[in-house]
C-alpha cells in the first residue's frame, strides 16, 4: 500500500458508502434482507461476522449470499474469483510499532493503531468454492399484515422478482421485492412491503404526490421527502398490524439517516408524517378519524 493510499483510507471508506447509497437509492443499513443466507456479512473461511463500518460496506451490494472471501481465500476453498469481478474494500486496524527517542534521549518502542483496508469478494463472484449449501428459512405469513396488503383498493402489482432490491416503479405501477425468505425477520419483510406500498400511493391514480409523479434524484428535497413519507406510512401500518416492536428500530434509524435534510427544513418531518398517515389511510381504505 502506497503512502497516498494510507492517507486516503477514510476517503475510500466514505466514498464506498456514498456510492452504495447512490446505487441503491437508500442508505445500506436500511436493507433488512440479505438473500437466502440471511444475516450479517460473514467471512466464509473464519465464519466470523464482520463488524463496524465493514457491515455498511458489505451490505450495500446486490448479492443474496452474505459470505465473503479474499482472493487468496477463494483459492484456499478450491475455487477462484471470476475474471473481471470488482472487489469490495473492508477495513481493519493494524497495530504498528515504532522506535522513538523520548525526552531523555532514550529509544523507546511506541505502539499505535493505523487504519488499513484490503479487498474481498462475495462468494457469488467466485466459481468452484467448496462451501456447504445454504439452508433456506421459510417464514410463516402474518395474517394481519396479509389482510392489509389484500385490502388495498386500486393496488399496484406486486412481485418477488426484485432479486436483491425492493422498489416501486411509477411507470409500471408495480412493486418488486426480494423473496420473503431473504429477510432475517418476517416482520421486516412486511415493513419493506409497506414502505413500497407507501410509495405507490403517490401514483397519479391515487394520492398524486409530487415525490412520485415528478422526476426526482437521490438526495434532492422531493426524493428525501418521499422516502420519509413512505417510511412513516410503513411505521403506521406496522403499528396497525401489531408488528411495530420488531421494526421500530430500523424505521427510526432510517428516518434519522435523513437528519441533515430534516435540520434544513424544520417543517418536513411534520409534513412527511401527515402524508405518511394519508398514505396509510389510503391503503387501509378508510377515512381519517381524529382523536378528541
Amino acid at each position: 500500500m502506497s503512502a497516498k493510499e494510507k492517507m486516503d483510507v477514510y476517503s475510500v471508506v466514505t466514498d464506498a458508502i456514498l456510492e452504495a447509497m447512490e446505487r441503491d437509492g437508500l442508505p445500506p443499513w436500511r436493507k433488512a434482507w440479505n438473500g437466502a443466507n440471511a444475516g450479517m456479512p460473514t467471512n466464509a473461511v473464519s465464519k466470523k461476522a464482520y463488524r463496524g463500518i465493514n457491515i455498511l460496506l458489505l451490505m450495500g451490494h446486490d448479492y443474496t449470499d452474505n459470505r465473503w472471501v479474499s482472493f487468496k481465500q477463494a483459492q484456499e476453498l478450491g475455487g477462484s474469483v471470476r475474471k473481471g469481478e470488482k472487489s469490495t474494500i473492508i477495513t481493519f486496524w493494524k497495530i504498528t510499532k515504532e522506535e522513538r527517542e523520548n525526552d531523555n534521549g532514550e529509544m523507546v518502542t511506541k505502539t499505535f493503531p493505523l487504519l488499513r483496508y484490503y479487498r474481498v469478494f462475495n462468494v457469488e463472484q467466485c466459481d468452484g468454492l467448496k462451501l456447504k449449501a445454504v439452508t433456506v428459512v421459510e417464514h410463516d405469513p402474518i395474517p394481519e399484515a396479509e389482510a392489509v396488503v389484500a385490502g388495498m383498493p386500486n393496488p399496484p402489482s406486486i412481485d418477488h422478482k426484485g432479486g436483491d432490491k425492493a422498489f416501486y416503479s411509477p411507470t409500471m405501477d408495480s412493486i418488486s421485492l426480494p423473496a420473503k425468505c431473504s429477510f432475517g425477520k418476517v416482520e421486516e419483510y412486511y415493513s419493506t412491503k409497506f414502505h413500497e406500498m407507501g410509495h405507490s400511493t403517490g401514483h397519479k391514480s391515487r394520492n398524486n404526490r409530487k415525490g412520485v409523479c415528478q422526476i426526482s434524484h437521490f438526495g434532492d428535497d422531493n426524493y428525501s421527502q418521499e422516502e420519509l413519507v413512505a417510511e412513516f406510512c410503513a411505521a403506521f401500518l406496522c403499528a396497525e398490524t401489531g408488528i411495530i416492536p420488531a421494526t421500530l428500530e430500523n424505521s427510526a434509524a432510517y428516518i434519522k439517516s435523513w437528519k441533515n435534510v430534516l435540520k434544513a427544513d424544520k417543517k418536513m418531518v411534520v409534513f412527511a408524517a401527515s402524508q405518511g398517515q394519508k398514505a396509510a389511510d389510503y391503503i387501509l381504505d378508510r377515512k381519517p378519524e381524529y382523536a378528541s
